[in-house]
Parts: C-alpha cells; structure tokens; sequence
C-alpha cells in the first residue's frame, strides 16, 4: 500500500483569528466535529462511511425555534462557518482532538458566540476544557441540551451540566439528519439501537471513571422506522455490541428481513453460540460484522477483563459467520503485556489463514480515567500524555514484552502487509464466483486513499459508491433468497458473478429498487426541515 498522504488529511485547516466578522446570531446554532488527522497506512474511506451520531442527536433534542447548522472539519471543505456567526456553538471533544476543539472555541469565543464542550473528554477531563469554553456537558448531552439552551435564552446558564445515561433510551428523540451533507458520506444512515455494553474491558473509553452507561434498547419497531425513514439501502449500527441481548438481536433481525435493506454492526463473537441466531442476521441483511477480537493470547484477554470464547475457538466461530455470507472485520490491539516481537506475524497469519475480508489494528492505548490508565501511571509506564497521540496508531506507553519502537514498526508492517495485494488475494472467499466482487470492494476501499482523497474533497462519496452499494444489495437479496430456501440448519456460501455485481443483474423476483429509487429529487434522501441548516 502507498503512503499517499496529502496534507488536508494530516494538518487541520487554519483558523484565521484576524477575519472581521458580524455579531452573532441570536437564535442560530453550529454543531462542529473536530478534525482529526488520518493514520497513512489506514484507509481514508473509513472516516466517510457515515457521520457522527453525536451531533445528529443532540441536533434532535434542539427545540424547533433553534436553527442548527452542522460542521464536520473532516470533509475538508476549508475554513470554519463564520458569516453569519452563531450564538450558540456546540463542540463534540475526543481525547485526540481536544487541542483542536479548544483552537475552534477560542475562535468562535473571540467573536461573542457561546460554546459548549460535550463528548468523553468532556467527562473525563472537564479541568482541561474549562478555560477554553463557556459550558461543559458532562455524561450523556441529548437529555439535558434542551435545558443548556432554555437557560441561555435566559442568559445564566451554569458553567458545568451533568446528567447521567439513566434514561430509557427508547424515550430518546430521533437524531437530525437533515442537518447533514449526506452526498458526503456513503450513508448517513447510522443507527444505535442499544446502548451500554456488559463488558468492562480495562483499555476501552466504556470504562472510564464516572462513566455509567446501563443496557438500554429502542423498540425493533422504533429501529425499522428510523432506518424506513432515511430510505437508503445501506444502515450501520454504531451500537458498542449489538449482540448484548440476543433475544433482543433476533426481534430486531425479524423486523428487519422486510425492509431489503444490508447492514453491518458491531457485535461479541459469543453470538455464534447459536447458528441460527447468525442465520437471522443474515436473512435481515446483514453483510459484514466488526468483531472485537484483540488478542490471538487468551491471558491478554483475562488481564484486560474482557469476556470472550478462547482464542483457540476464533477460527471456528469466524466460519460460522462465513458460512452465512457475512464478512468478518476483526480488530486487534498490539501492546498487551503477553505481547512479544512475534505477535505481529502471529496475527496477520491467522487473520489471512480465516480470509478475513477485512482487519483493524490498534497499539494499545491507556486513555484518561480507564483502570488501564491507572495502571499505566501506577507503574510509571507511561511516555508522555500528549493526547494527540492517543489515537491507537502511536506508542504512549512501555511495553513489557518488546521496545515501542519494535511496537510501532510491527504496527505498520501489519498493515502493509494487509492492504498488500498479496495478502488480499490469500484472504479471498473460498467461492470462486464472490472472488470478483471482493477483490473490486477491498481494493476501492482499502488501496485507494488518493481515490478517497479526492471523492471527500469534492463531496462525492455516496454518488460514486451508490451504485456499487445498490448492486451489492441485489446480490445480498438474491443470496438470502438462497437462503431462505435451505434448512434452517444448513448455511449457504454466497455466489456471484463479476457482472451480476457490477451491474446488479439477477434472477431475483422479488421487488428490488433500482437506483433511481434512491436519486429521487423529491425522496427522502433529499428532504430537509425548515428550522435546519447546513453548509
């Protein structure tokens, strides 16, 4: 893979403090992501699939006399809004951003807008936000933005707001995706349809202190009517581990059959205790899992606290998920303290061994306020607490087992060796006729990041990668057809040709719609409400 990397993905773009602007906007609202910079050996594409919930749901909770506007600095479409300024703006803070944010603030600050600080760093840093913002949110910011703006509108508002993720969350109002560029993403369809997750991993952000995120699910019904509404062929769920409940999994799976729709979602490899329930998922459309694997050592496992099958057990359970035509992306963390030199070749052997279609790989990172973090500091392991190198993609920290130089080179030649042509044709299905369709999706996707440069910088994203999604999806319908028709027991291996792939052409009889279903002028994919704006 070529380390094409263009400054627009690695150096946000300038703030220009001297620029003369108007007052602001009594009764206007800007909702801003961060940038970020992109790691090189990963793909850019991953940063477009689909925008922040965060924003689109805090976006959902403003009251209508508000006008909100949506900014994401990752679409690299220049210079922060500023004509006219809002008085409101809201700033969603990620430990590897937080500098950046604090830069937005004060621009926006200097010209008398007010801003809030919400997000995890917000929660577990708020001493370091607060001398670069006028509110901090504290936990979870849907519930308690309403009372944010109402007290603003009064002007006395608080300096910090905390509520706690103690609401049901079917209770919950539907995020705003009117606000969004949709062109700009490959579906703004991203969906949480549980929230919290029974696992208290010591490396993960769910277990930072004071963060107390009980399981809580909308409806099935509440789902399907949230993705109905969007009318796009292609939903994600953002959910921490969609498979917590699986009775809860199989109800939403069922309800989900009749929309024709594909799905990806995160999930718990214990899900494959029961085939059938990987079956369902399959039926409803699901073509792709992210499946948190992390380590091939099962001590690593147990020392992070982390519930999970043995590793000696991944592979079977990887070709259950196979045999029922979903892909499977593993992620990994490099850096355990089980973790030697050898870990790296260790890893991508299996990872190409089972075909994963896909791979994501971390360097473990000890984020501020996780038992991990403790640890790290306790044993003064810790290198330095820049938290804009805590991305998974740095070394922060002194590894037992190996040197963080020896970390970081293995880091990158996992990857190298992943996006390798070689390595892409040892992971392609064992099917010969799915052979096409994998190699044009992994090689668009993951060797094309001047590609993906380009489709962000010119907001073409999902009119580029619409037609290659519709003709996936006829593929998928025809495969569950497929299967439906087999045993319950039985599994089925999708076939496909290059051109049935490429051009969506099937022996399908079922209503399937065209792409010009999805391009409507006057369709869902285009309707925005009056009271929001966006760029």
């Amino acid at each position: 893979m070529s380390r094409y990397y263009p400054r627009p993905m690695r150096v946000a773009p300038p703030i220009h403090h001297h620029l003369i602007t108007g007052k602001p906007v009594p009764g206007t609202i800007l909702l801003v992501n961060p940038f970020y910079p992109k790691d090189p050996v990963s793909s850019f594409g991953k940063h477009v699939l689909t925008p922040t919930l965060a924003l689109t749901s805090i976006a959902g909770s403003t009251p209508k006399e508000w006008a909100v506007q949506y900014w994401d600095e990752n679409l690299l479409q220049g210079h922060l809004p500023y004509d006219p300024i809002p008085q409101v703006v809201g700033i969603t803070v990620h430990l590897t951003f937080a500098r950046r944010a604090c830069e937005i603030a004060r621009f926006y600050r200097e010209r008398g807008a007010i801003v809030v600080m919400g997000g995890l760093h917000a929660t577990s840093c708020p001493e370091e936000l607060a001398p670069h913002t006028d509110i901090i949110v504290k936990g979870e910011g849907v519930g308690v933005w309403p009372l944010v703006l109402e007290d603003i509108k009064k002007g006395a508002w608080q300096r910090v707001y905390e509520h706690r993720f103690d609401r049901q969350y079917h209770t919950e109002p539907l995020p705003d995706r009117d606000i969004l560029p949709r062109e700009s993403f490959l579906t703004a369809t991203s969906v949480i349809a549980t929230r919290g997750c029974s696992n208290r991993c010591g490396f993960c952000y769910l277990s930072t202190r004071g963060l107390k995120m009980p399981y809580s699910a909308k409806t099935p019904e509440q789902v399907v009517d949230e993705i109905r509404r969007e009318g796009t062929p292609y939903a994600v769920f953002t959910d921490n581990n969609l498979a917590m409940d699986h009775a809860y999994l199989r109800r939403l799976c069922r309800a989900l059959q009749p929309l024709g729709i594909m799905w990806n979602a995160a999930v718990t490899l214990d899900v494959t205790d029961d085939p059938t329930l990987v079956r369902d998922m399959a039926l409803s459309g699901c073509t792709g899992v992210f499946i948190g694997l992390e380590s091939l050592t099962t001590q690593n496992m147990l020392d992070a606290n982390k519930k999970s099958p043995p590793a000696e057990d991944y592979a079977t359970r990887v070709r259950i998920f196979h045999d029922y035509g979903i892909n499977v992306n593993g992620s990994f963390v490099f850096g355990f303290d089980h973790d030697t030199p050898e870990v790296f070749e260790q890893t991508i052997n299996w990872v190409e061994e089972n075909r994963l279609a896909c791979a994501t790989f971390h360097i473990l990172t000890p984020y501020p306020g996780t038992p991990l973090f403790r640890q790290m500091e306790a044993e003064d392991r810790l290198l330095h607490k820049n938290w804009d190198l805590y991305d998974t993609a740095h070394v922060v920290f002194q590894p037992k087992g190996m040197t963080p130089e020896q970390l970081k080179d293995g880091y990158d030649r996992v990857y190298k060796r992943l996006f390798s042509l070689a390595s892409i044709w040892k992971r392609r299905p064992e099917k010969v006729t799915s052979v096409p369709a994998y190699l044009a999706a992994t090689i668009l996707y993951k060797r094309s990041n001047l590609f993906w440069h380009l489709l962000i910088r010119t907001r073409l994203t999902r009119k580029v990668w619409a037609p290659l999604v519709e003709a996936a999806r006829r593929r998928n319908l025809k495969f569950r057809e497929q299967l439906q028709r087999s045993s319950s027991s039985s599994a089925i291996s999708p076939r496909v040709s290059l051109r049935e792939w490429l051009f969506g052409i099937s022996t399908s009889t079922a209503p399937t719609p065209g792409l010009s279903d999805w391009f409507r002028p006057k369709g869902l994919f285009f309707q925005k409400k009056n009271h929001r704006a966006r760029p």
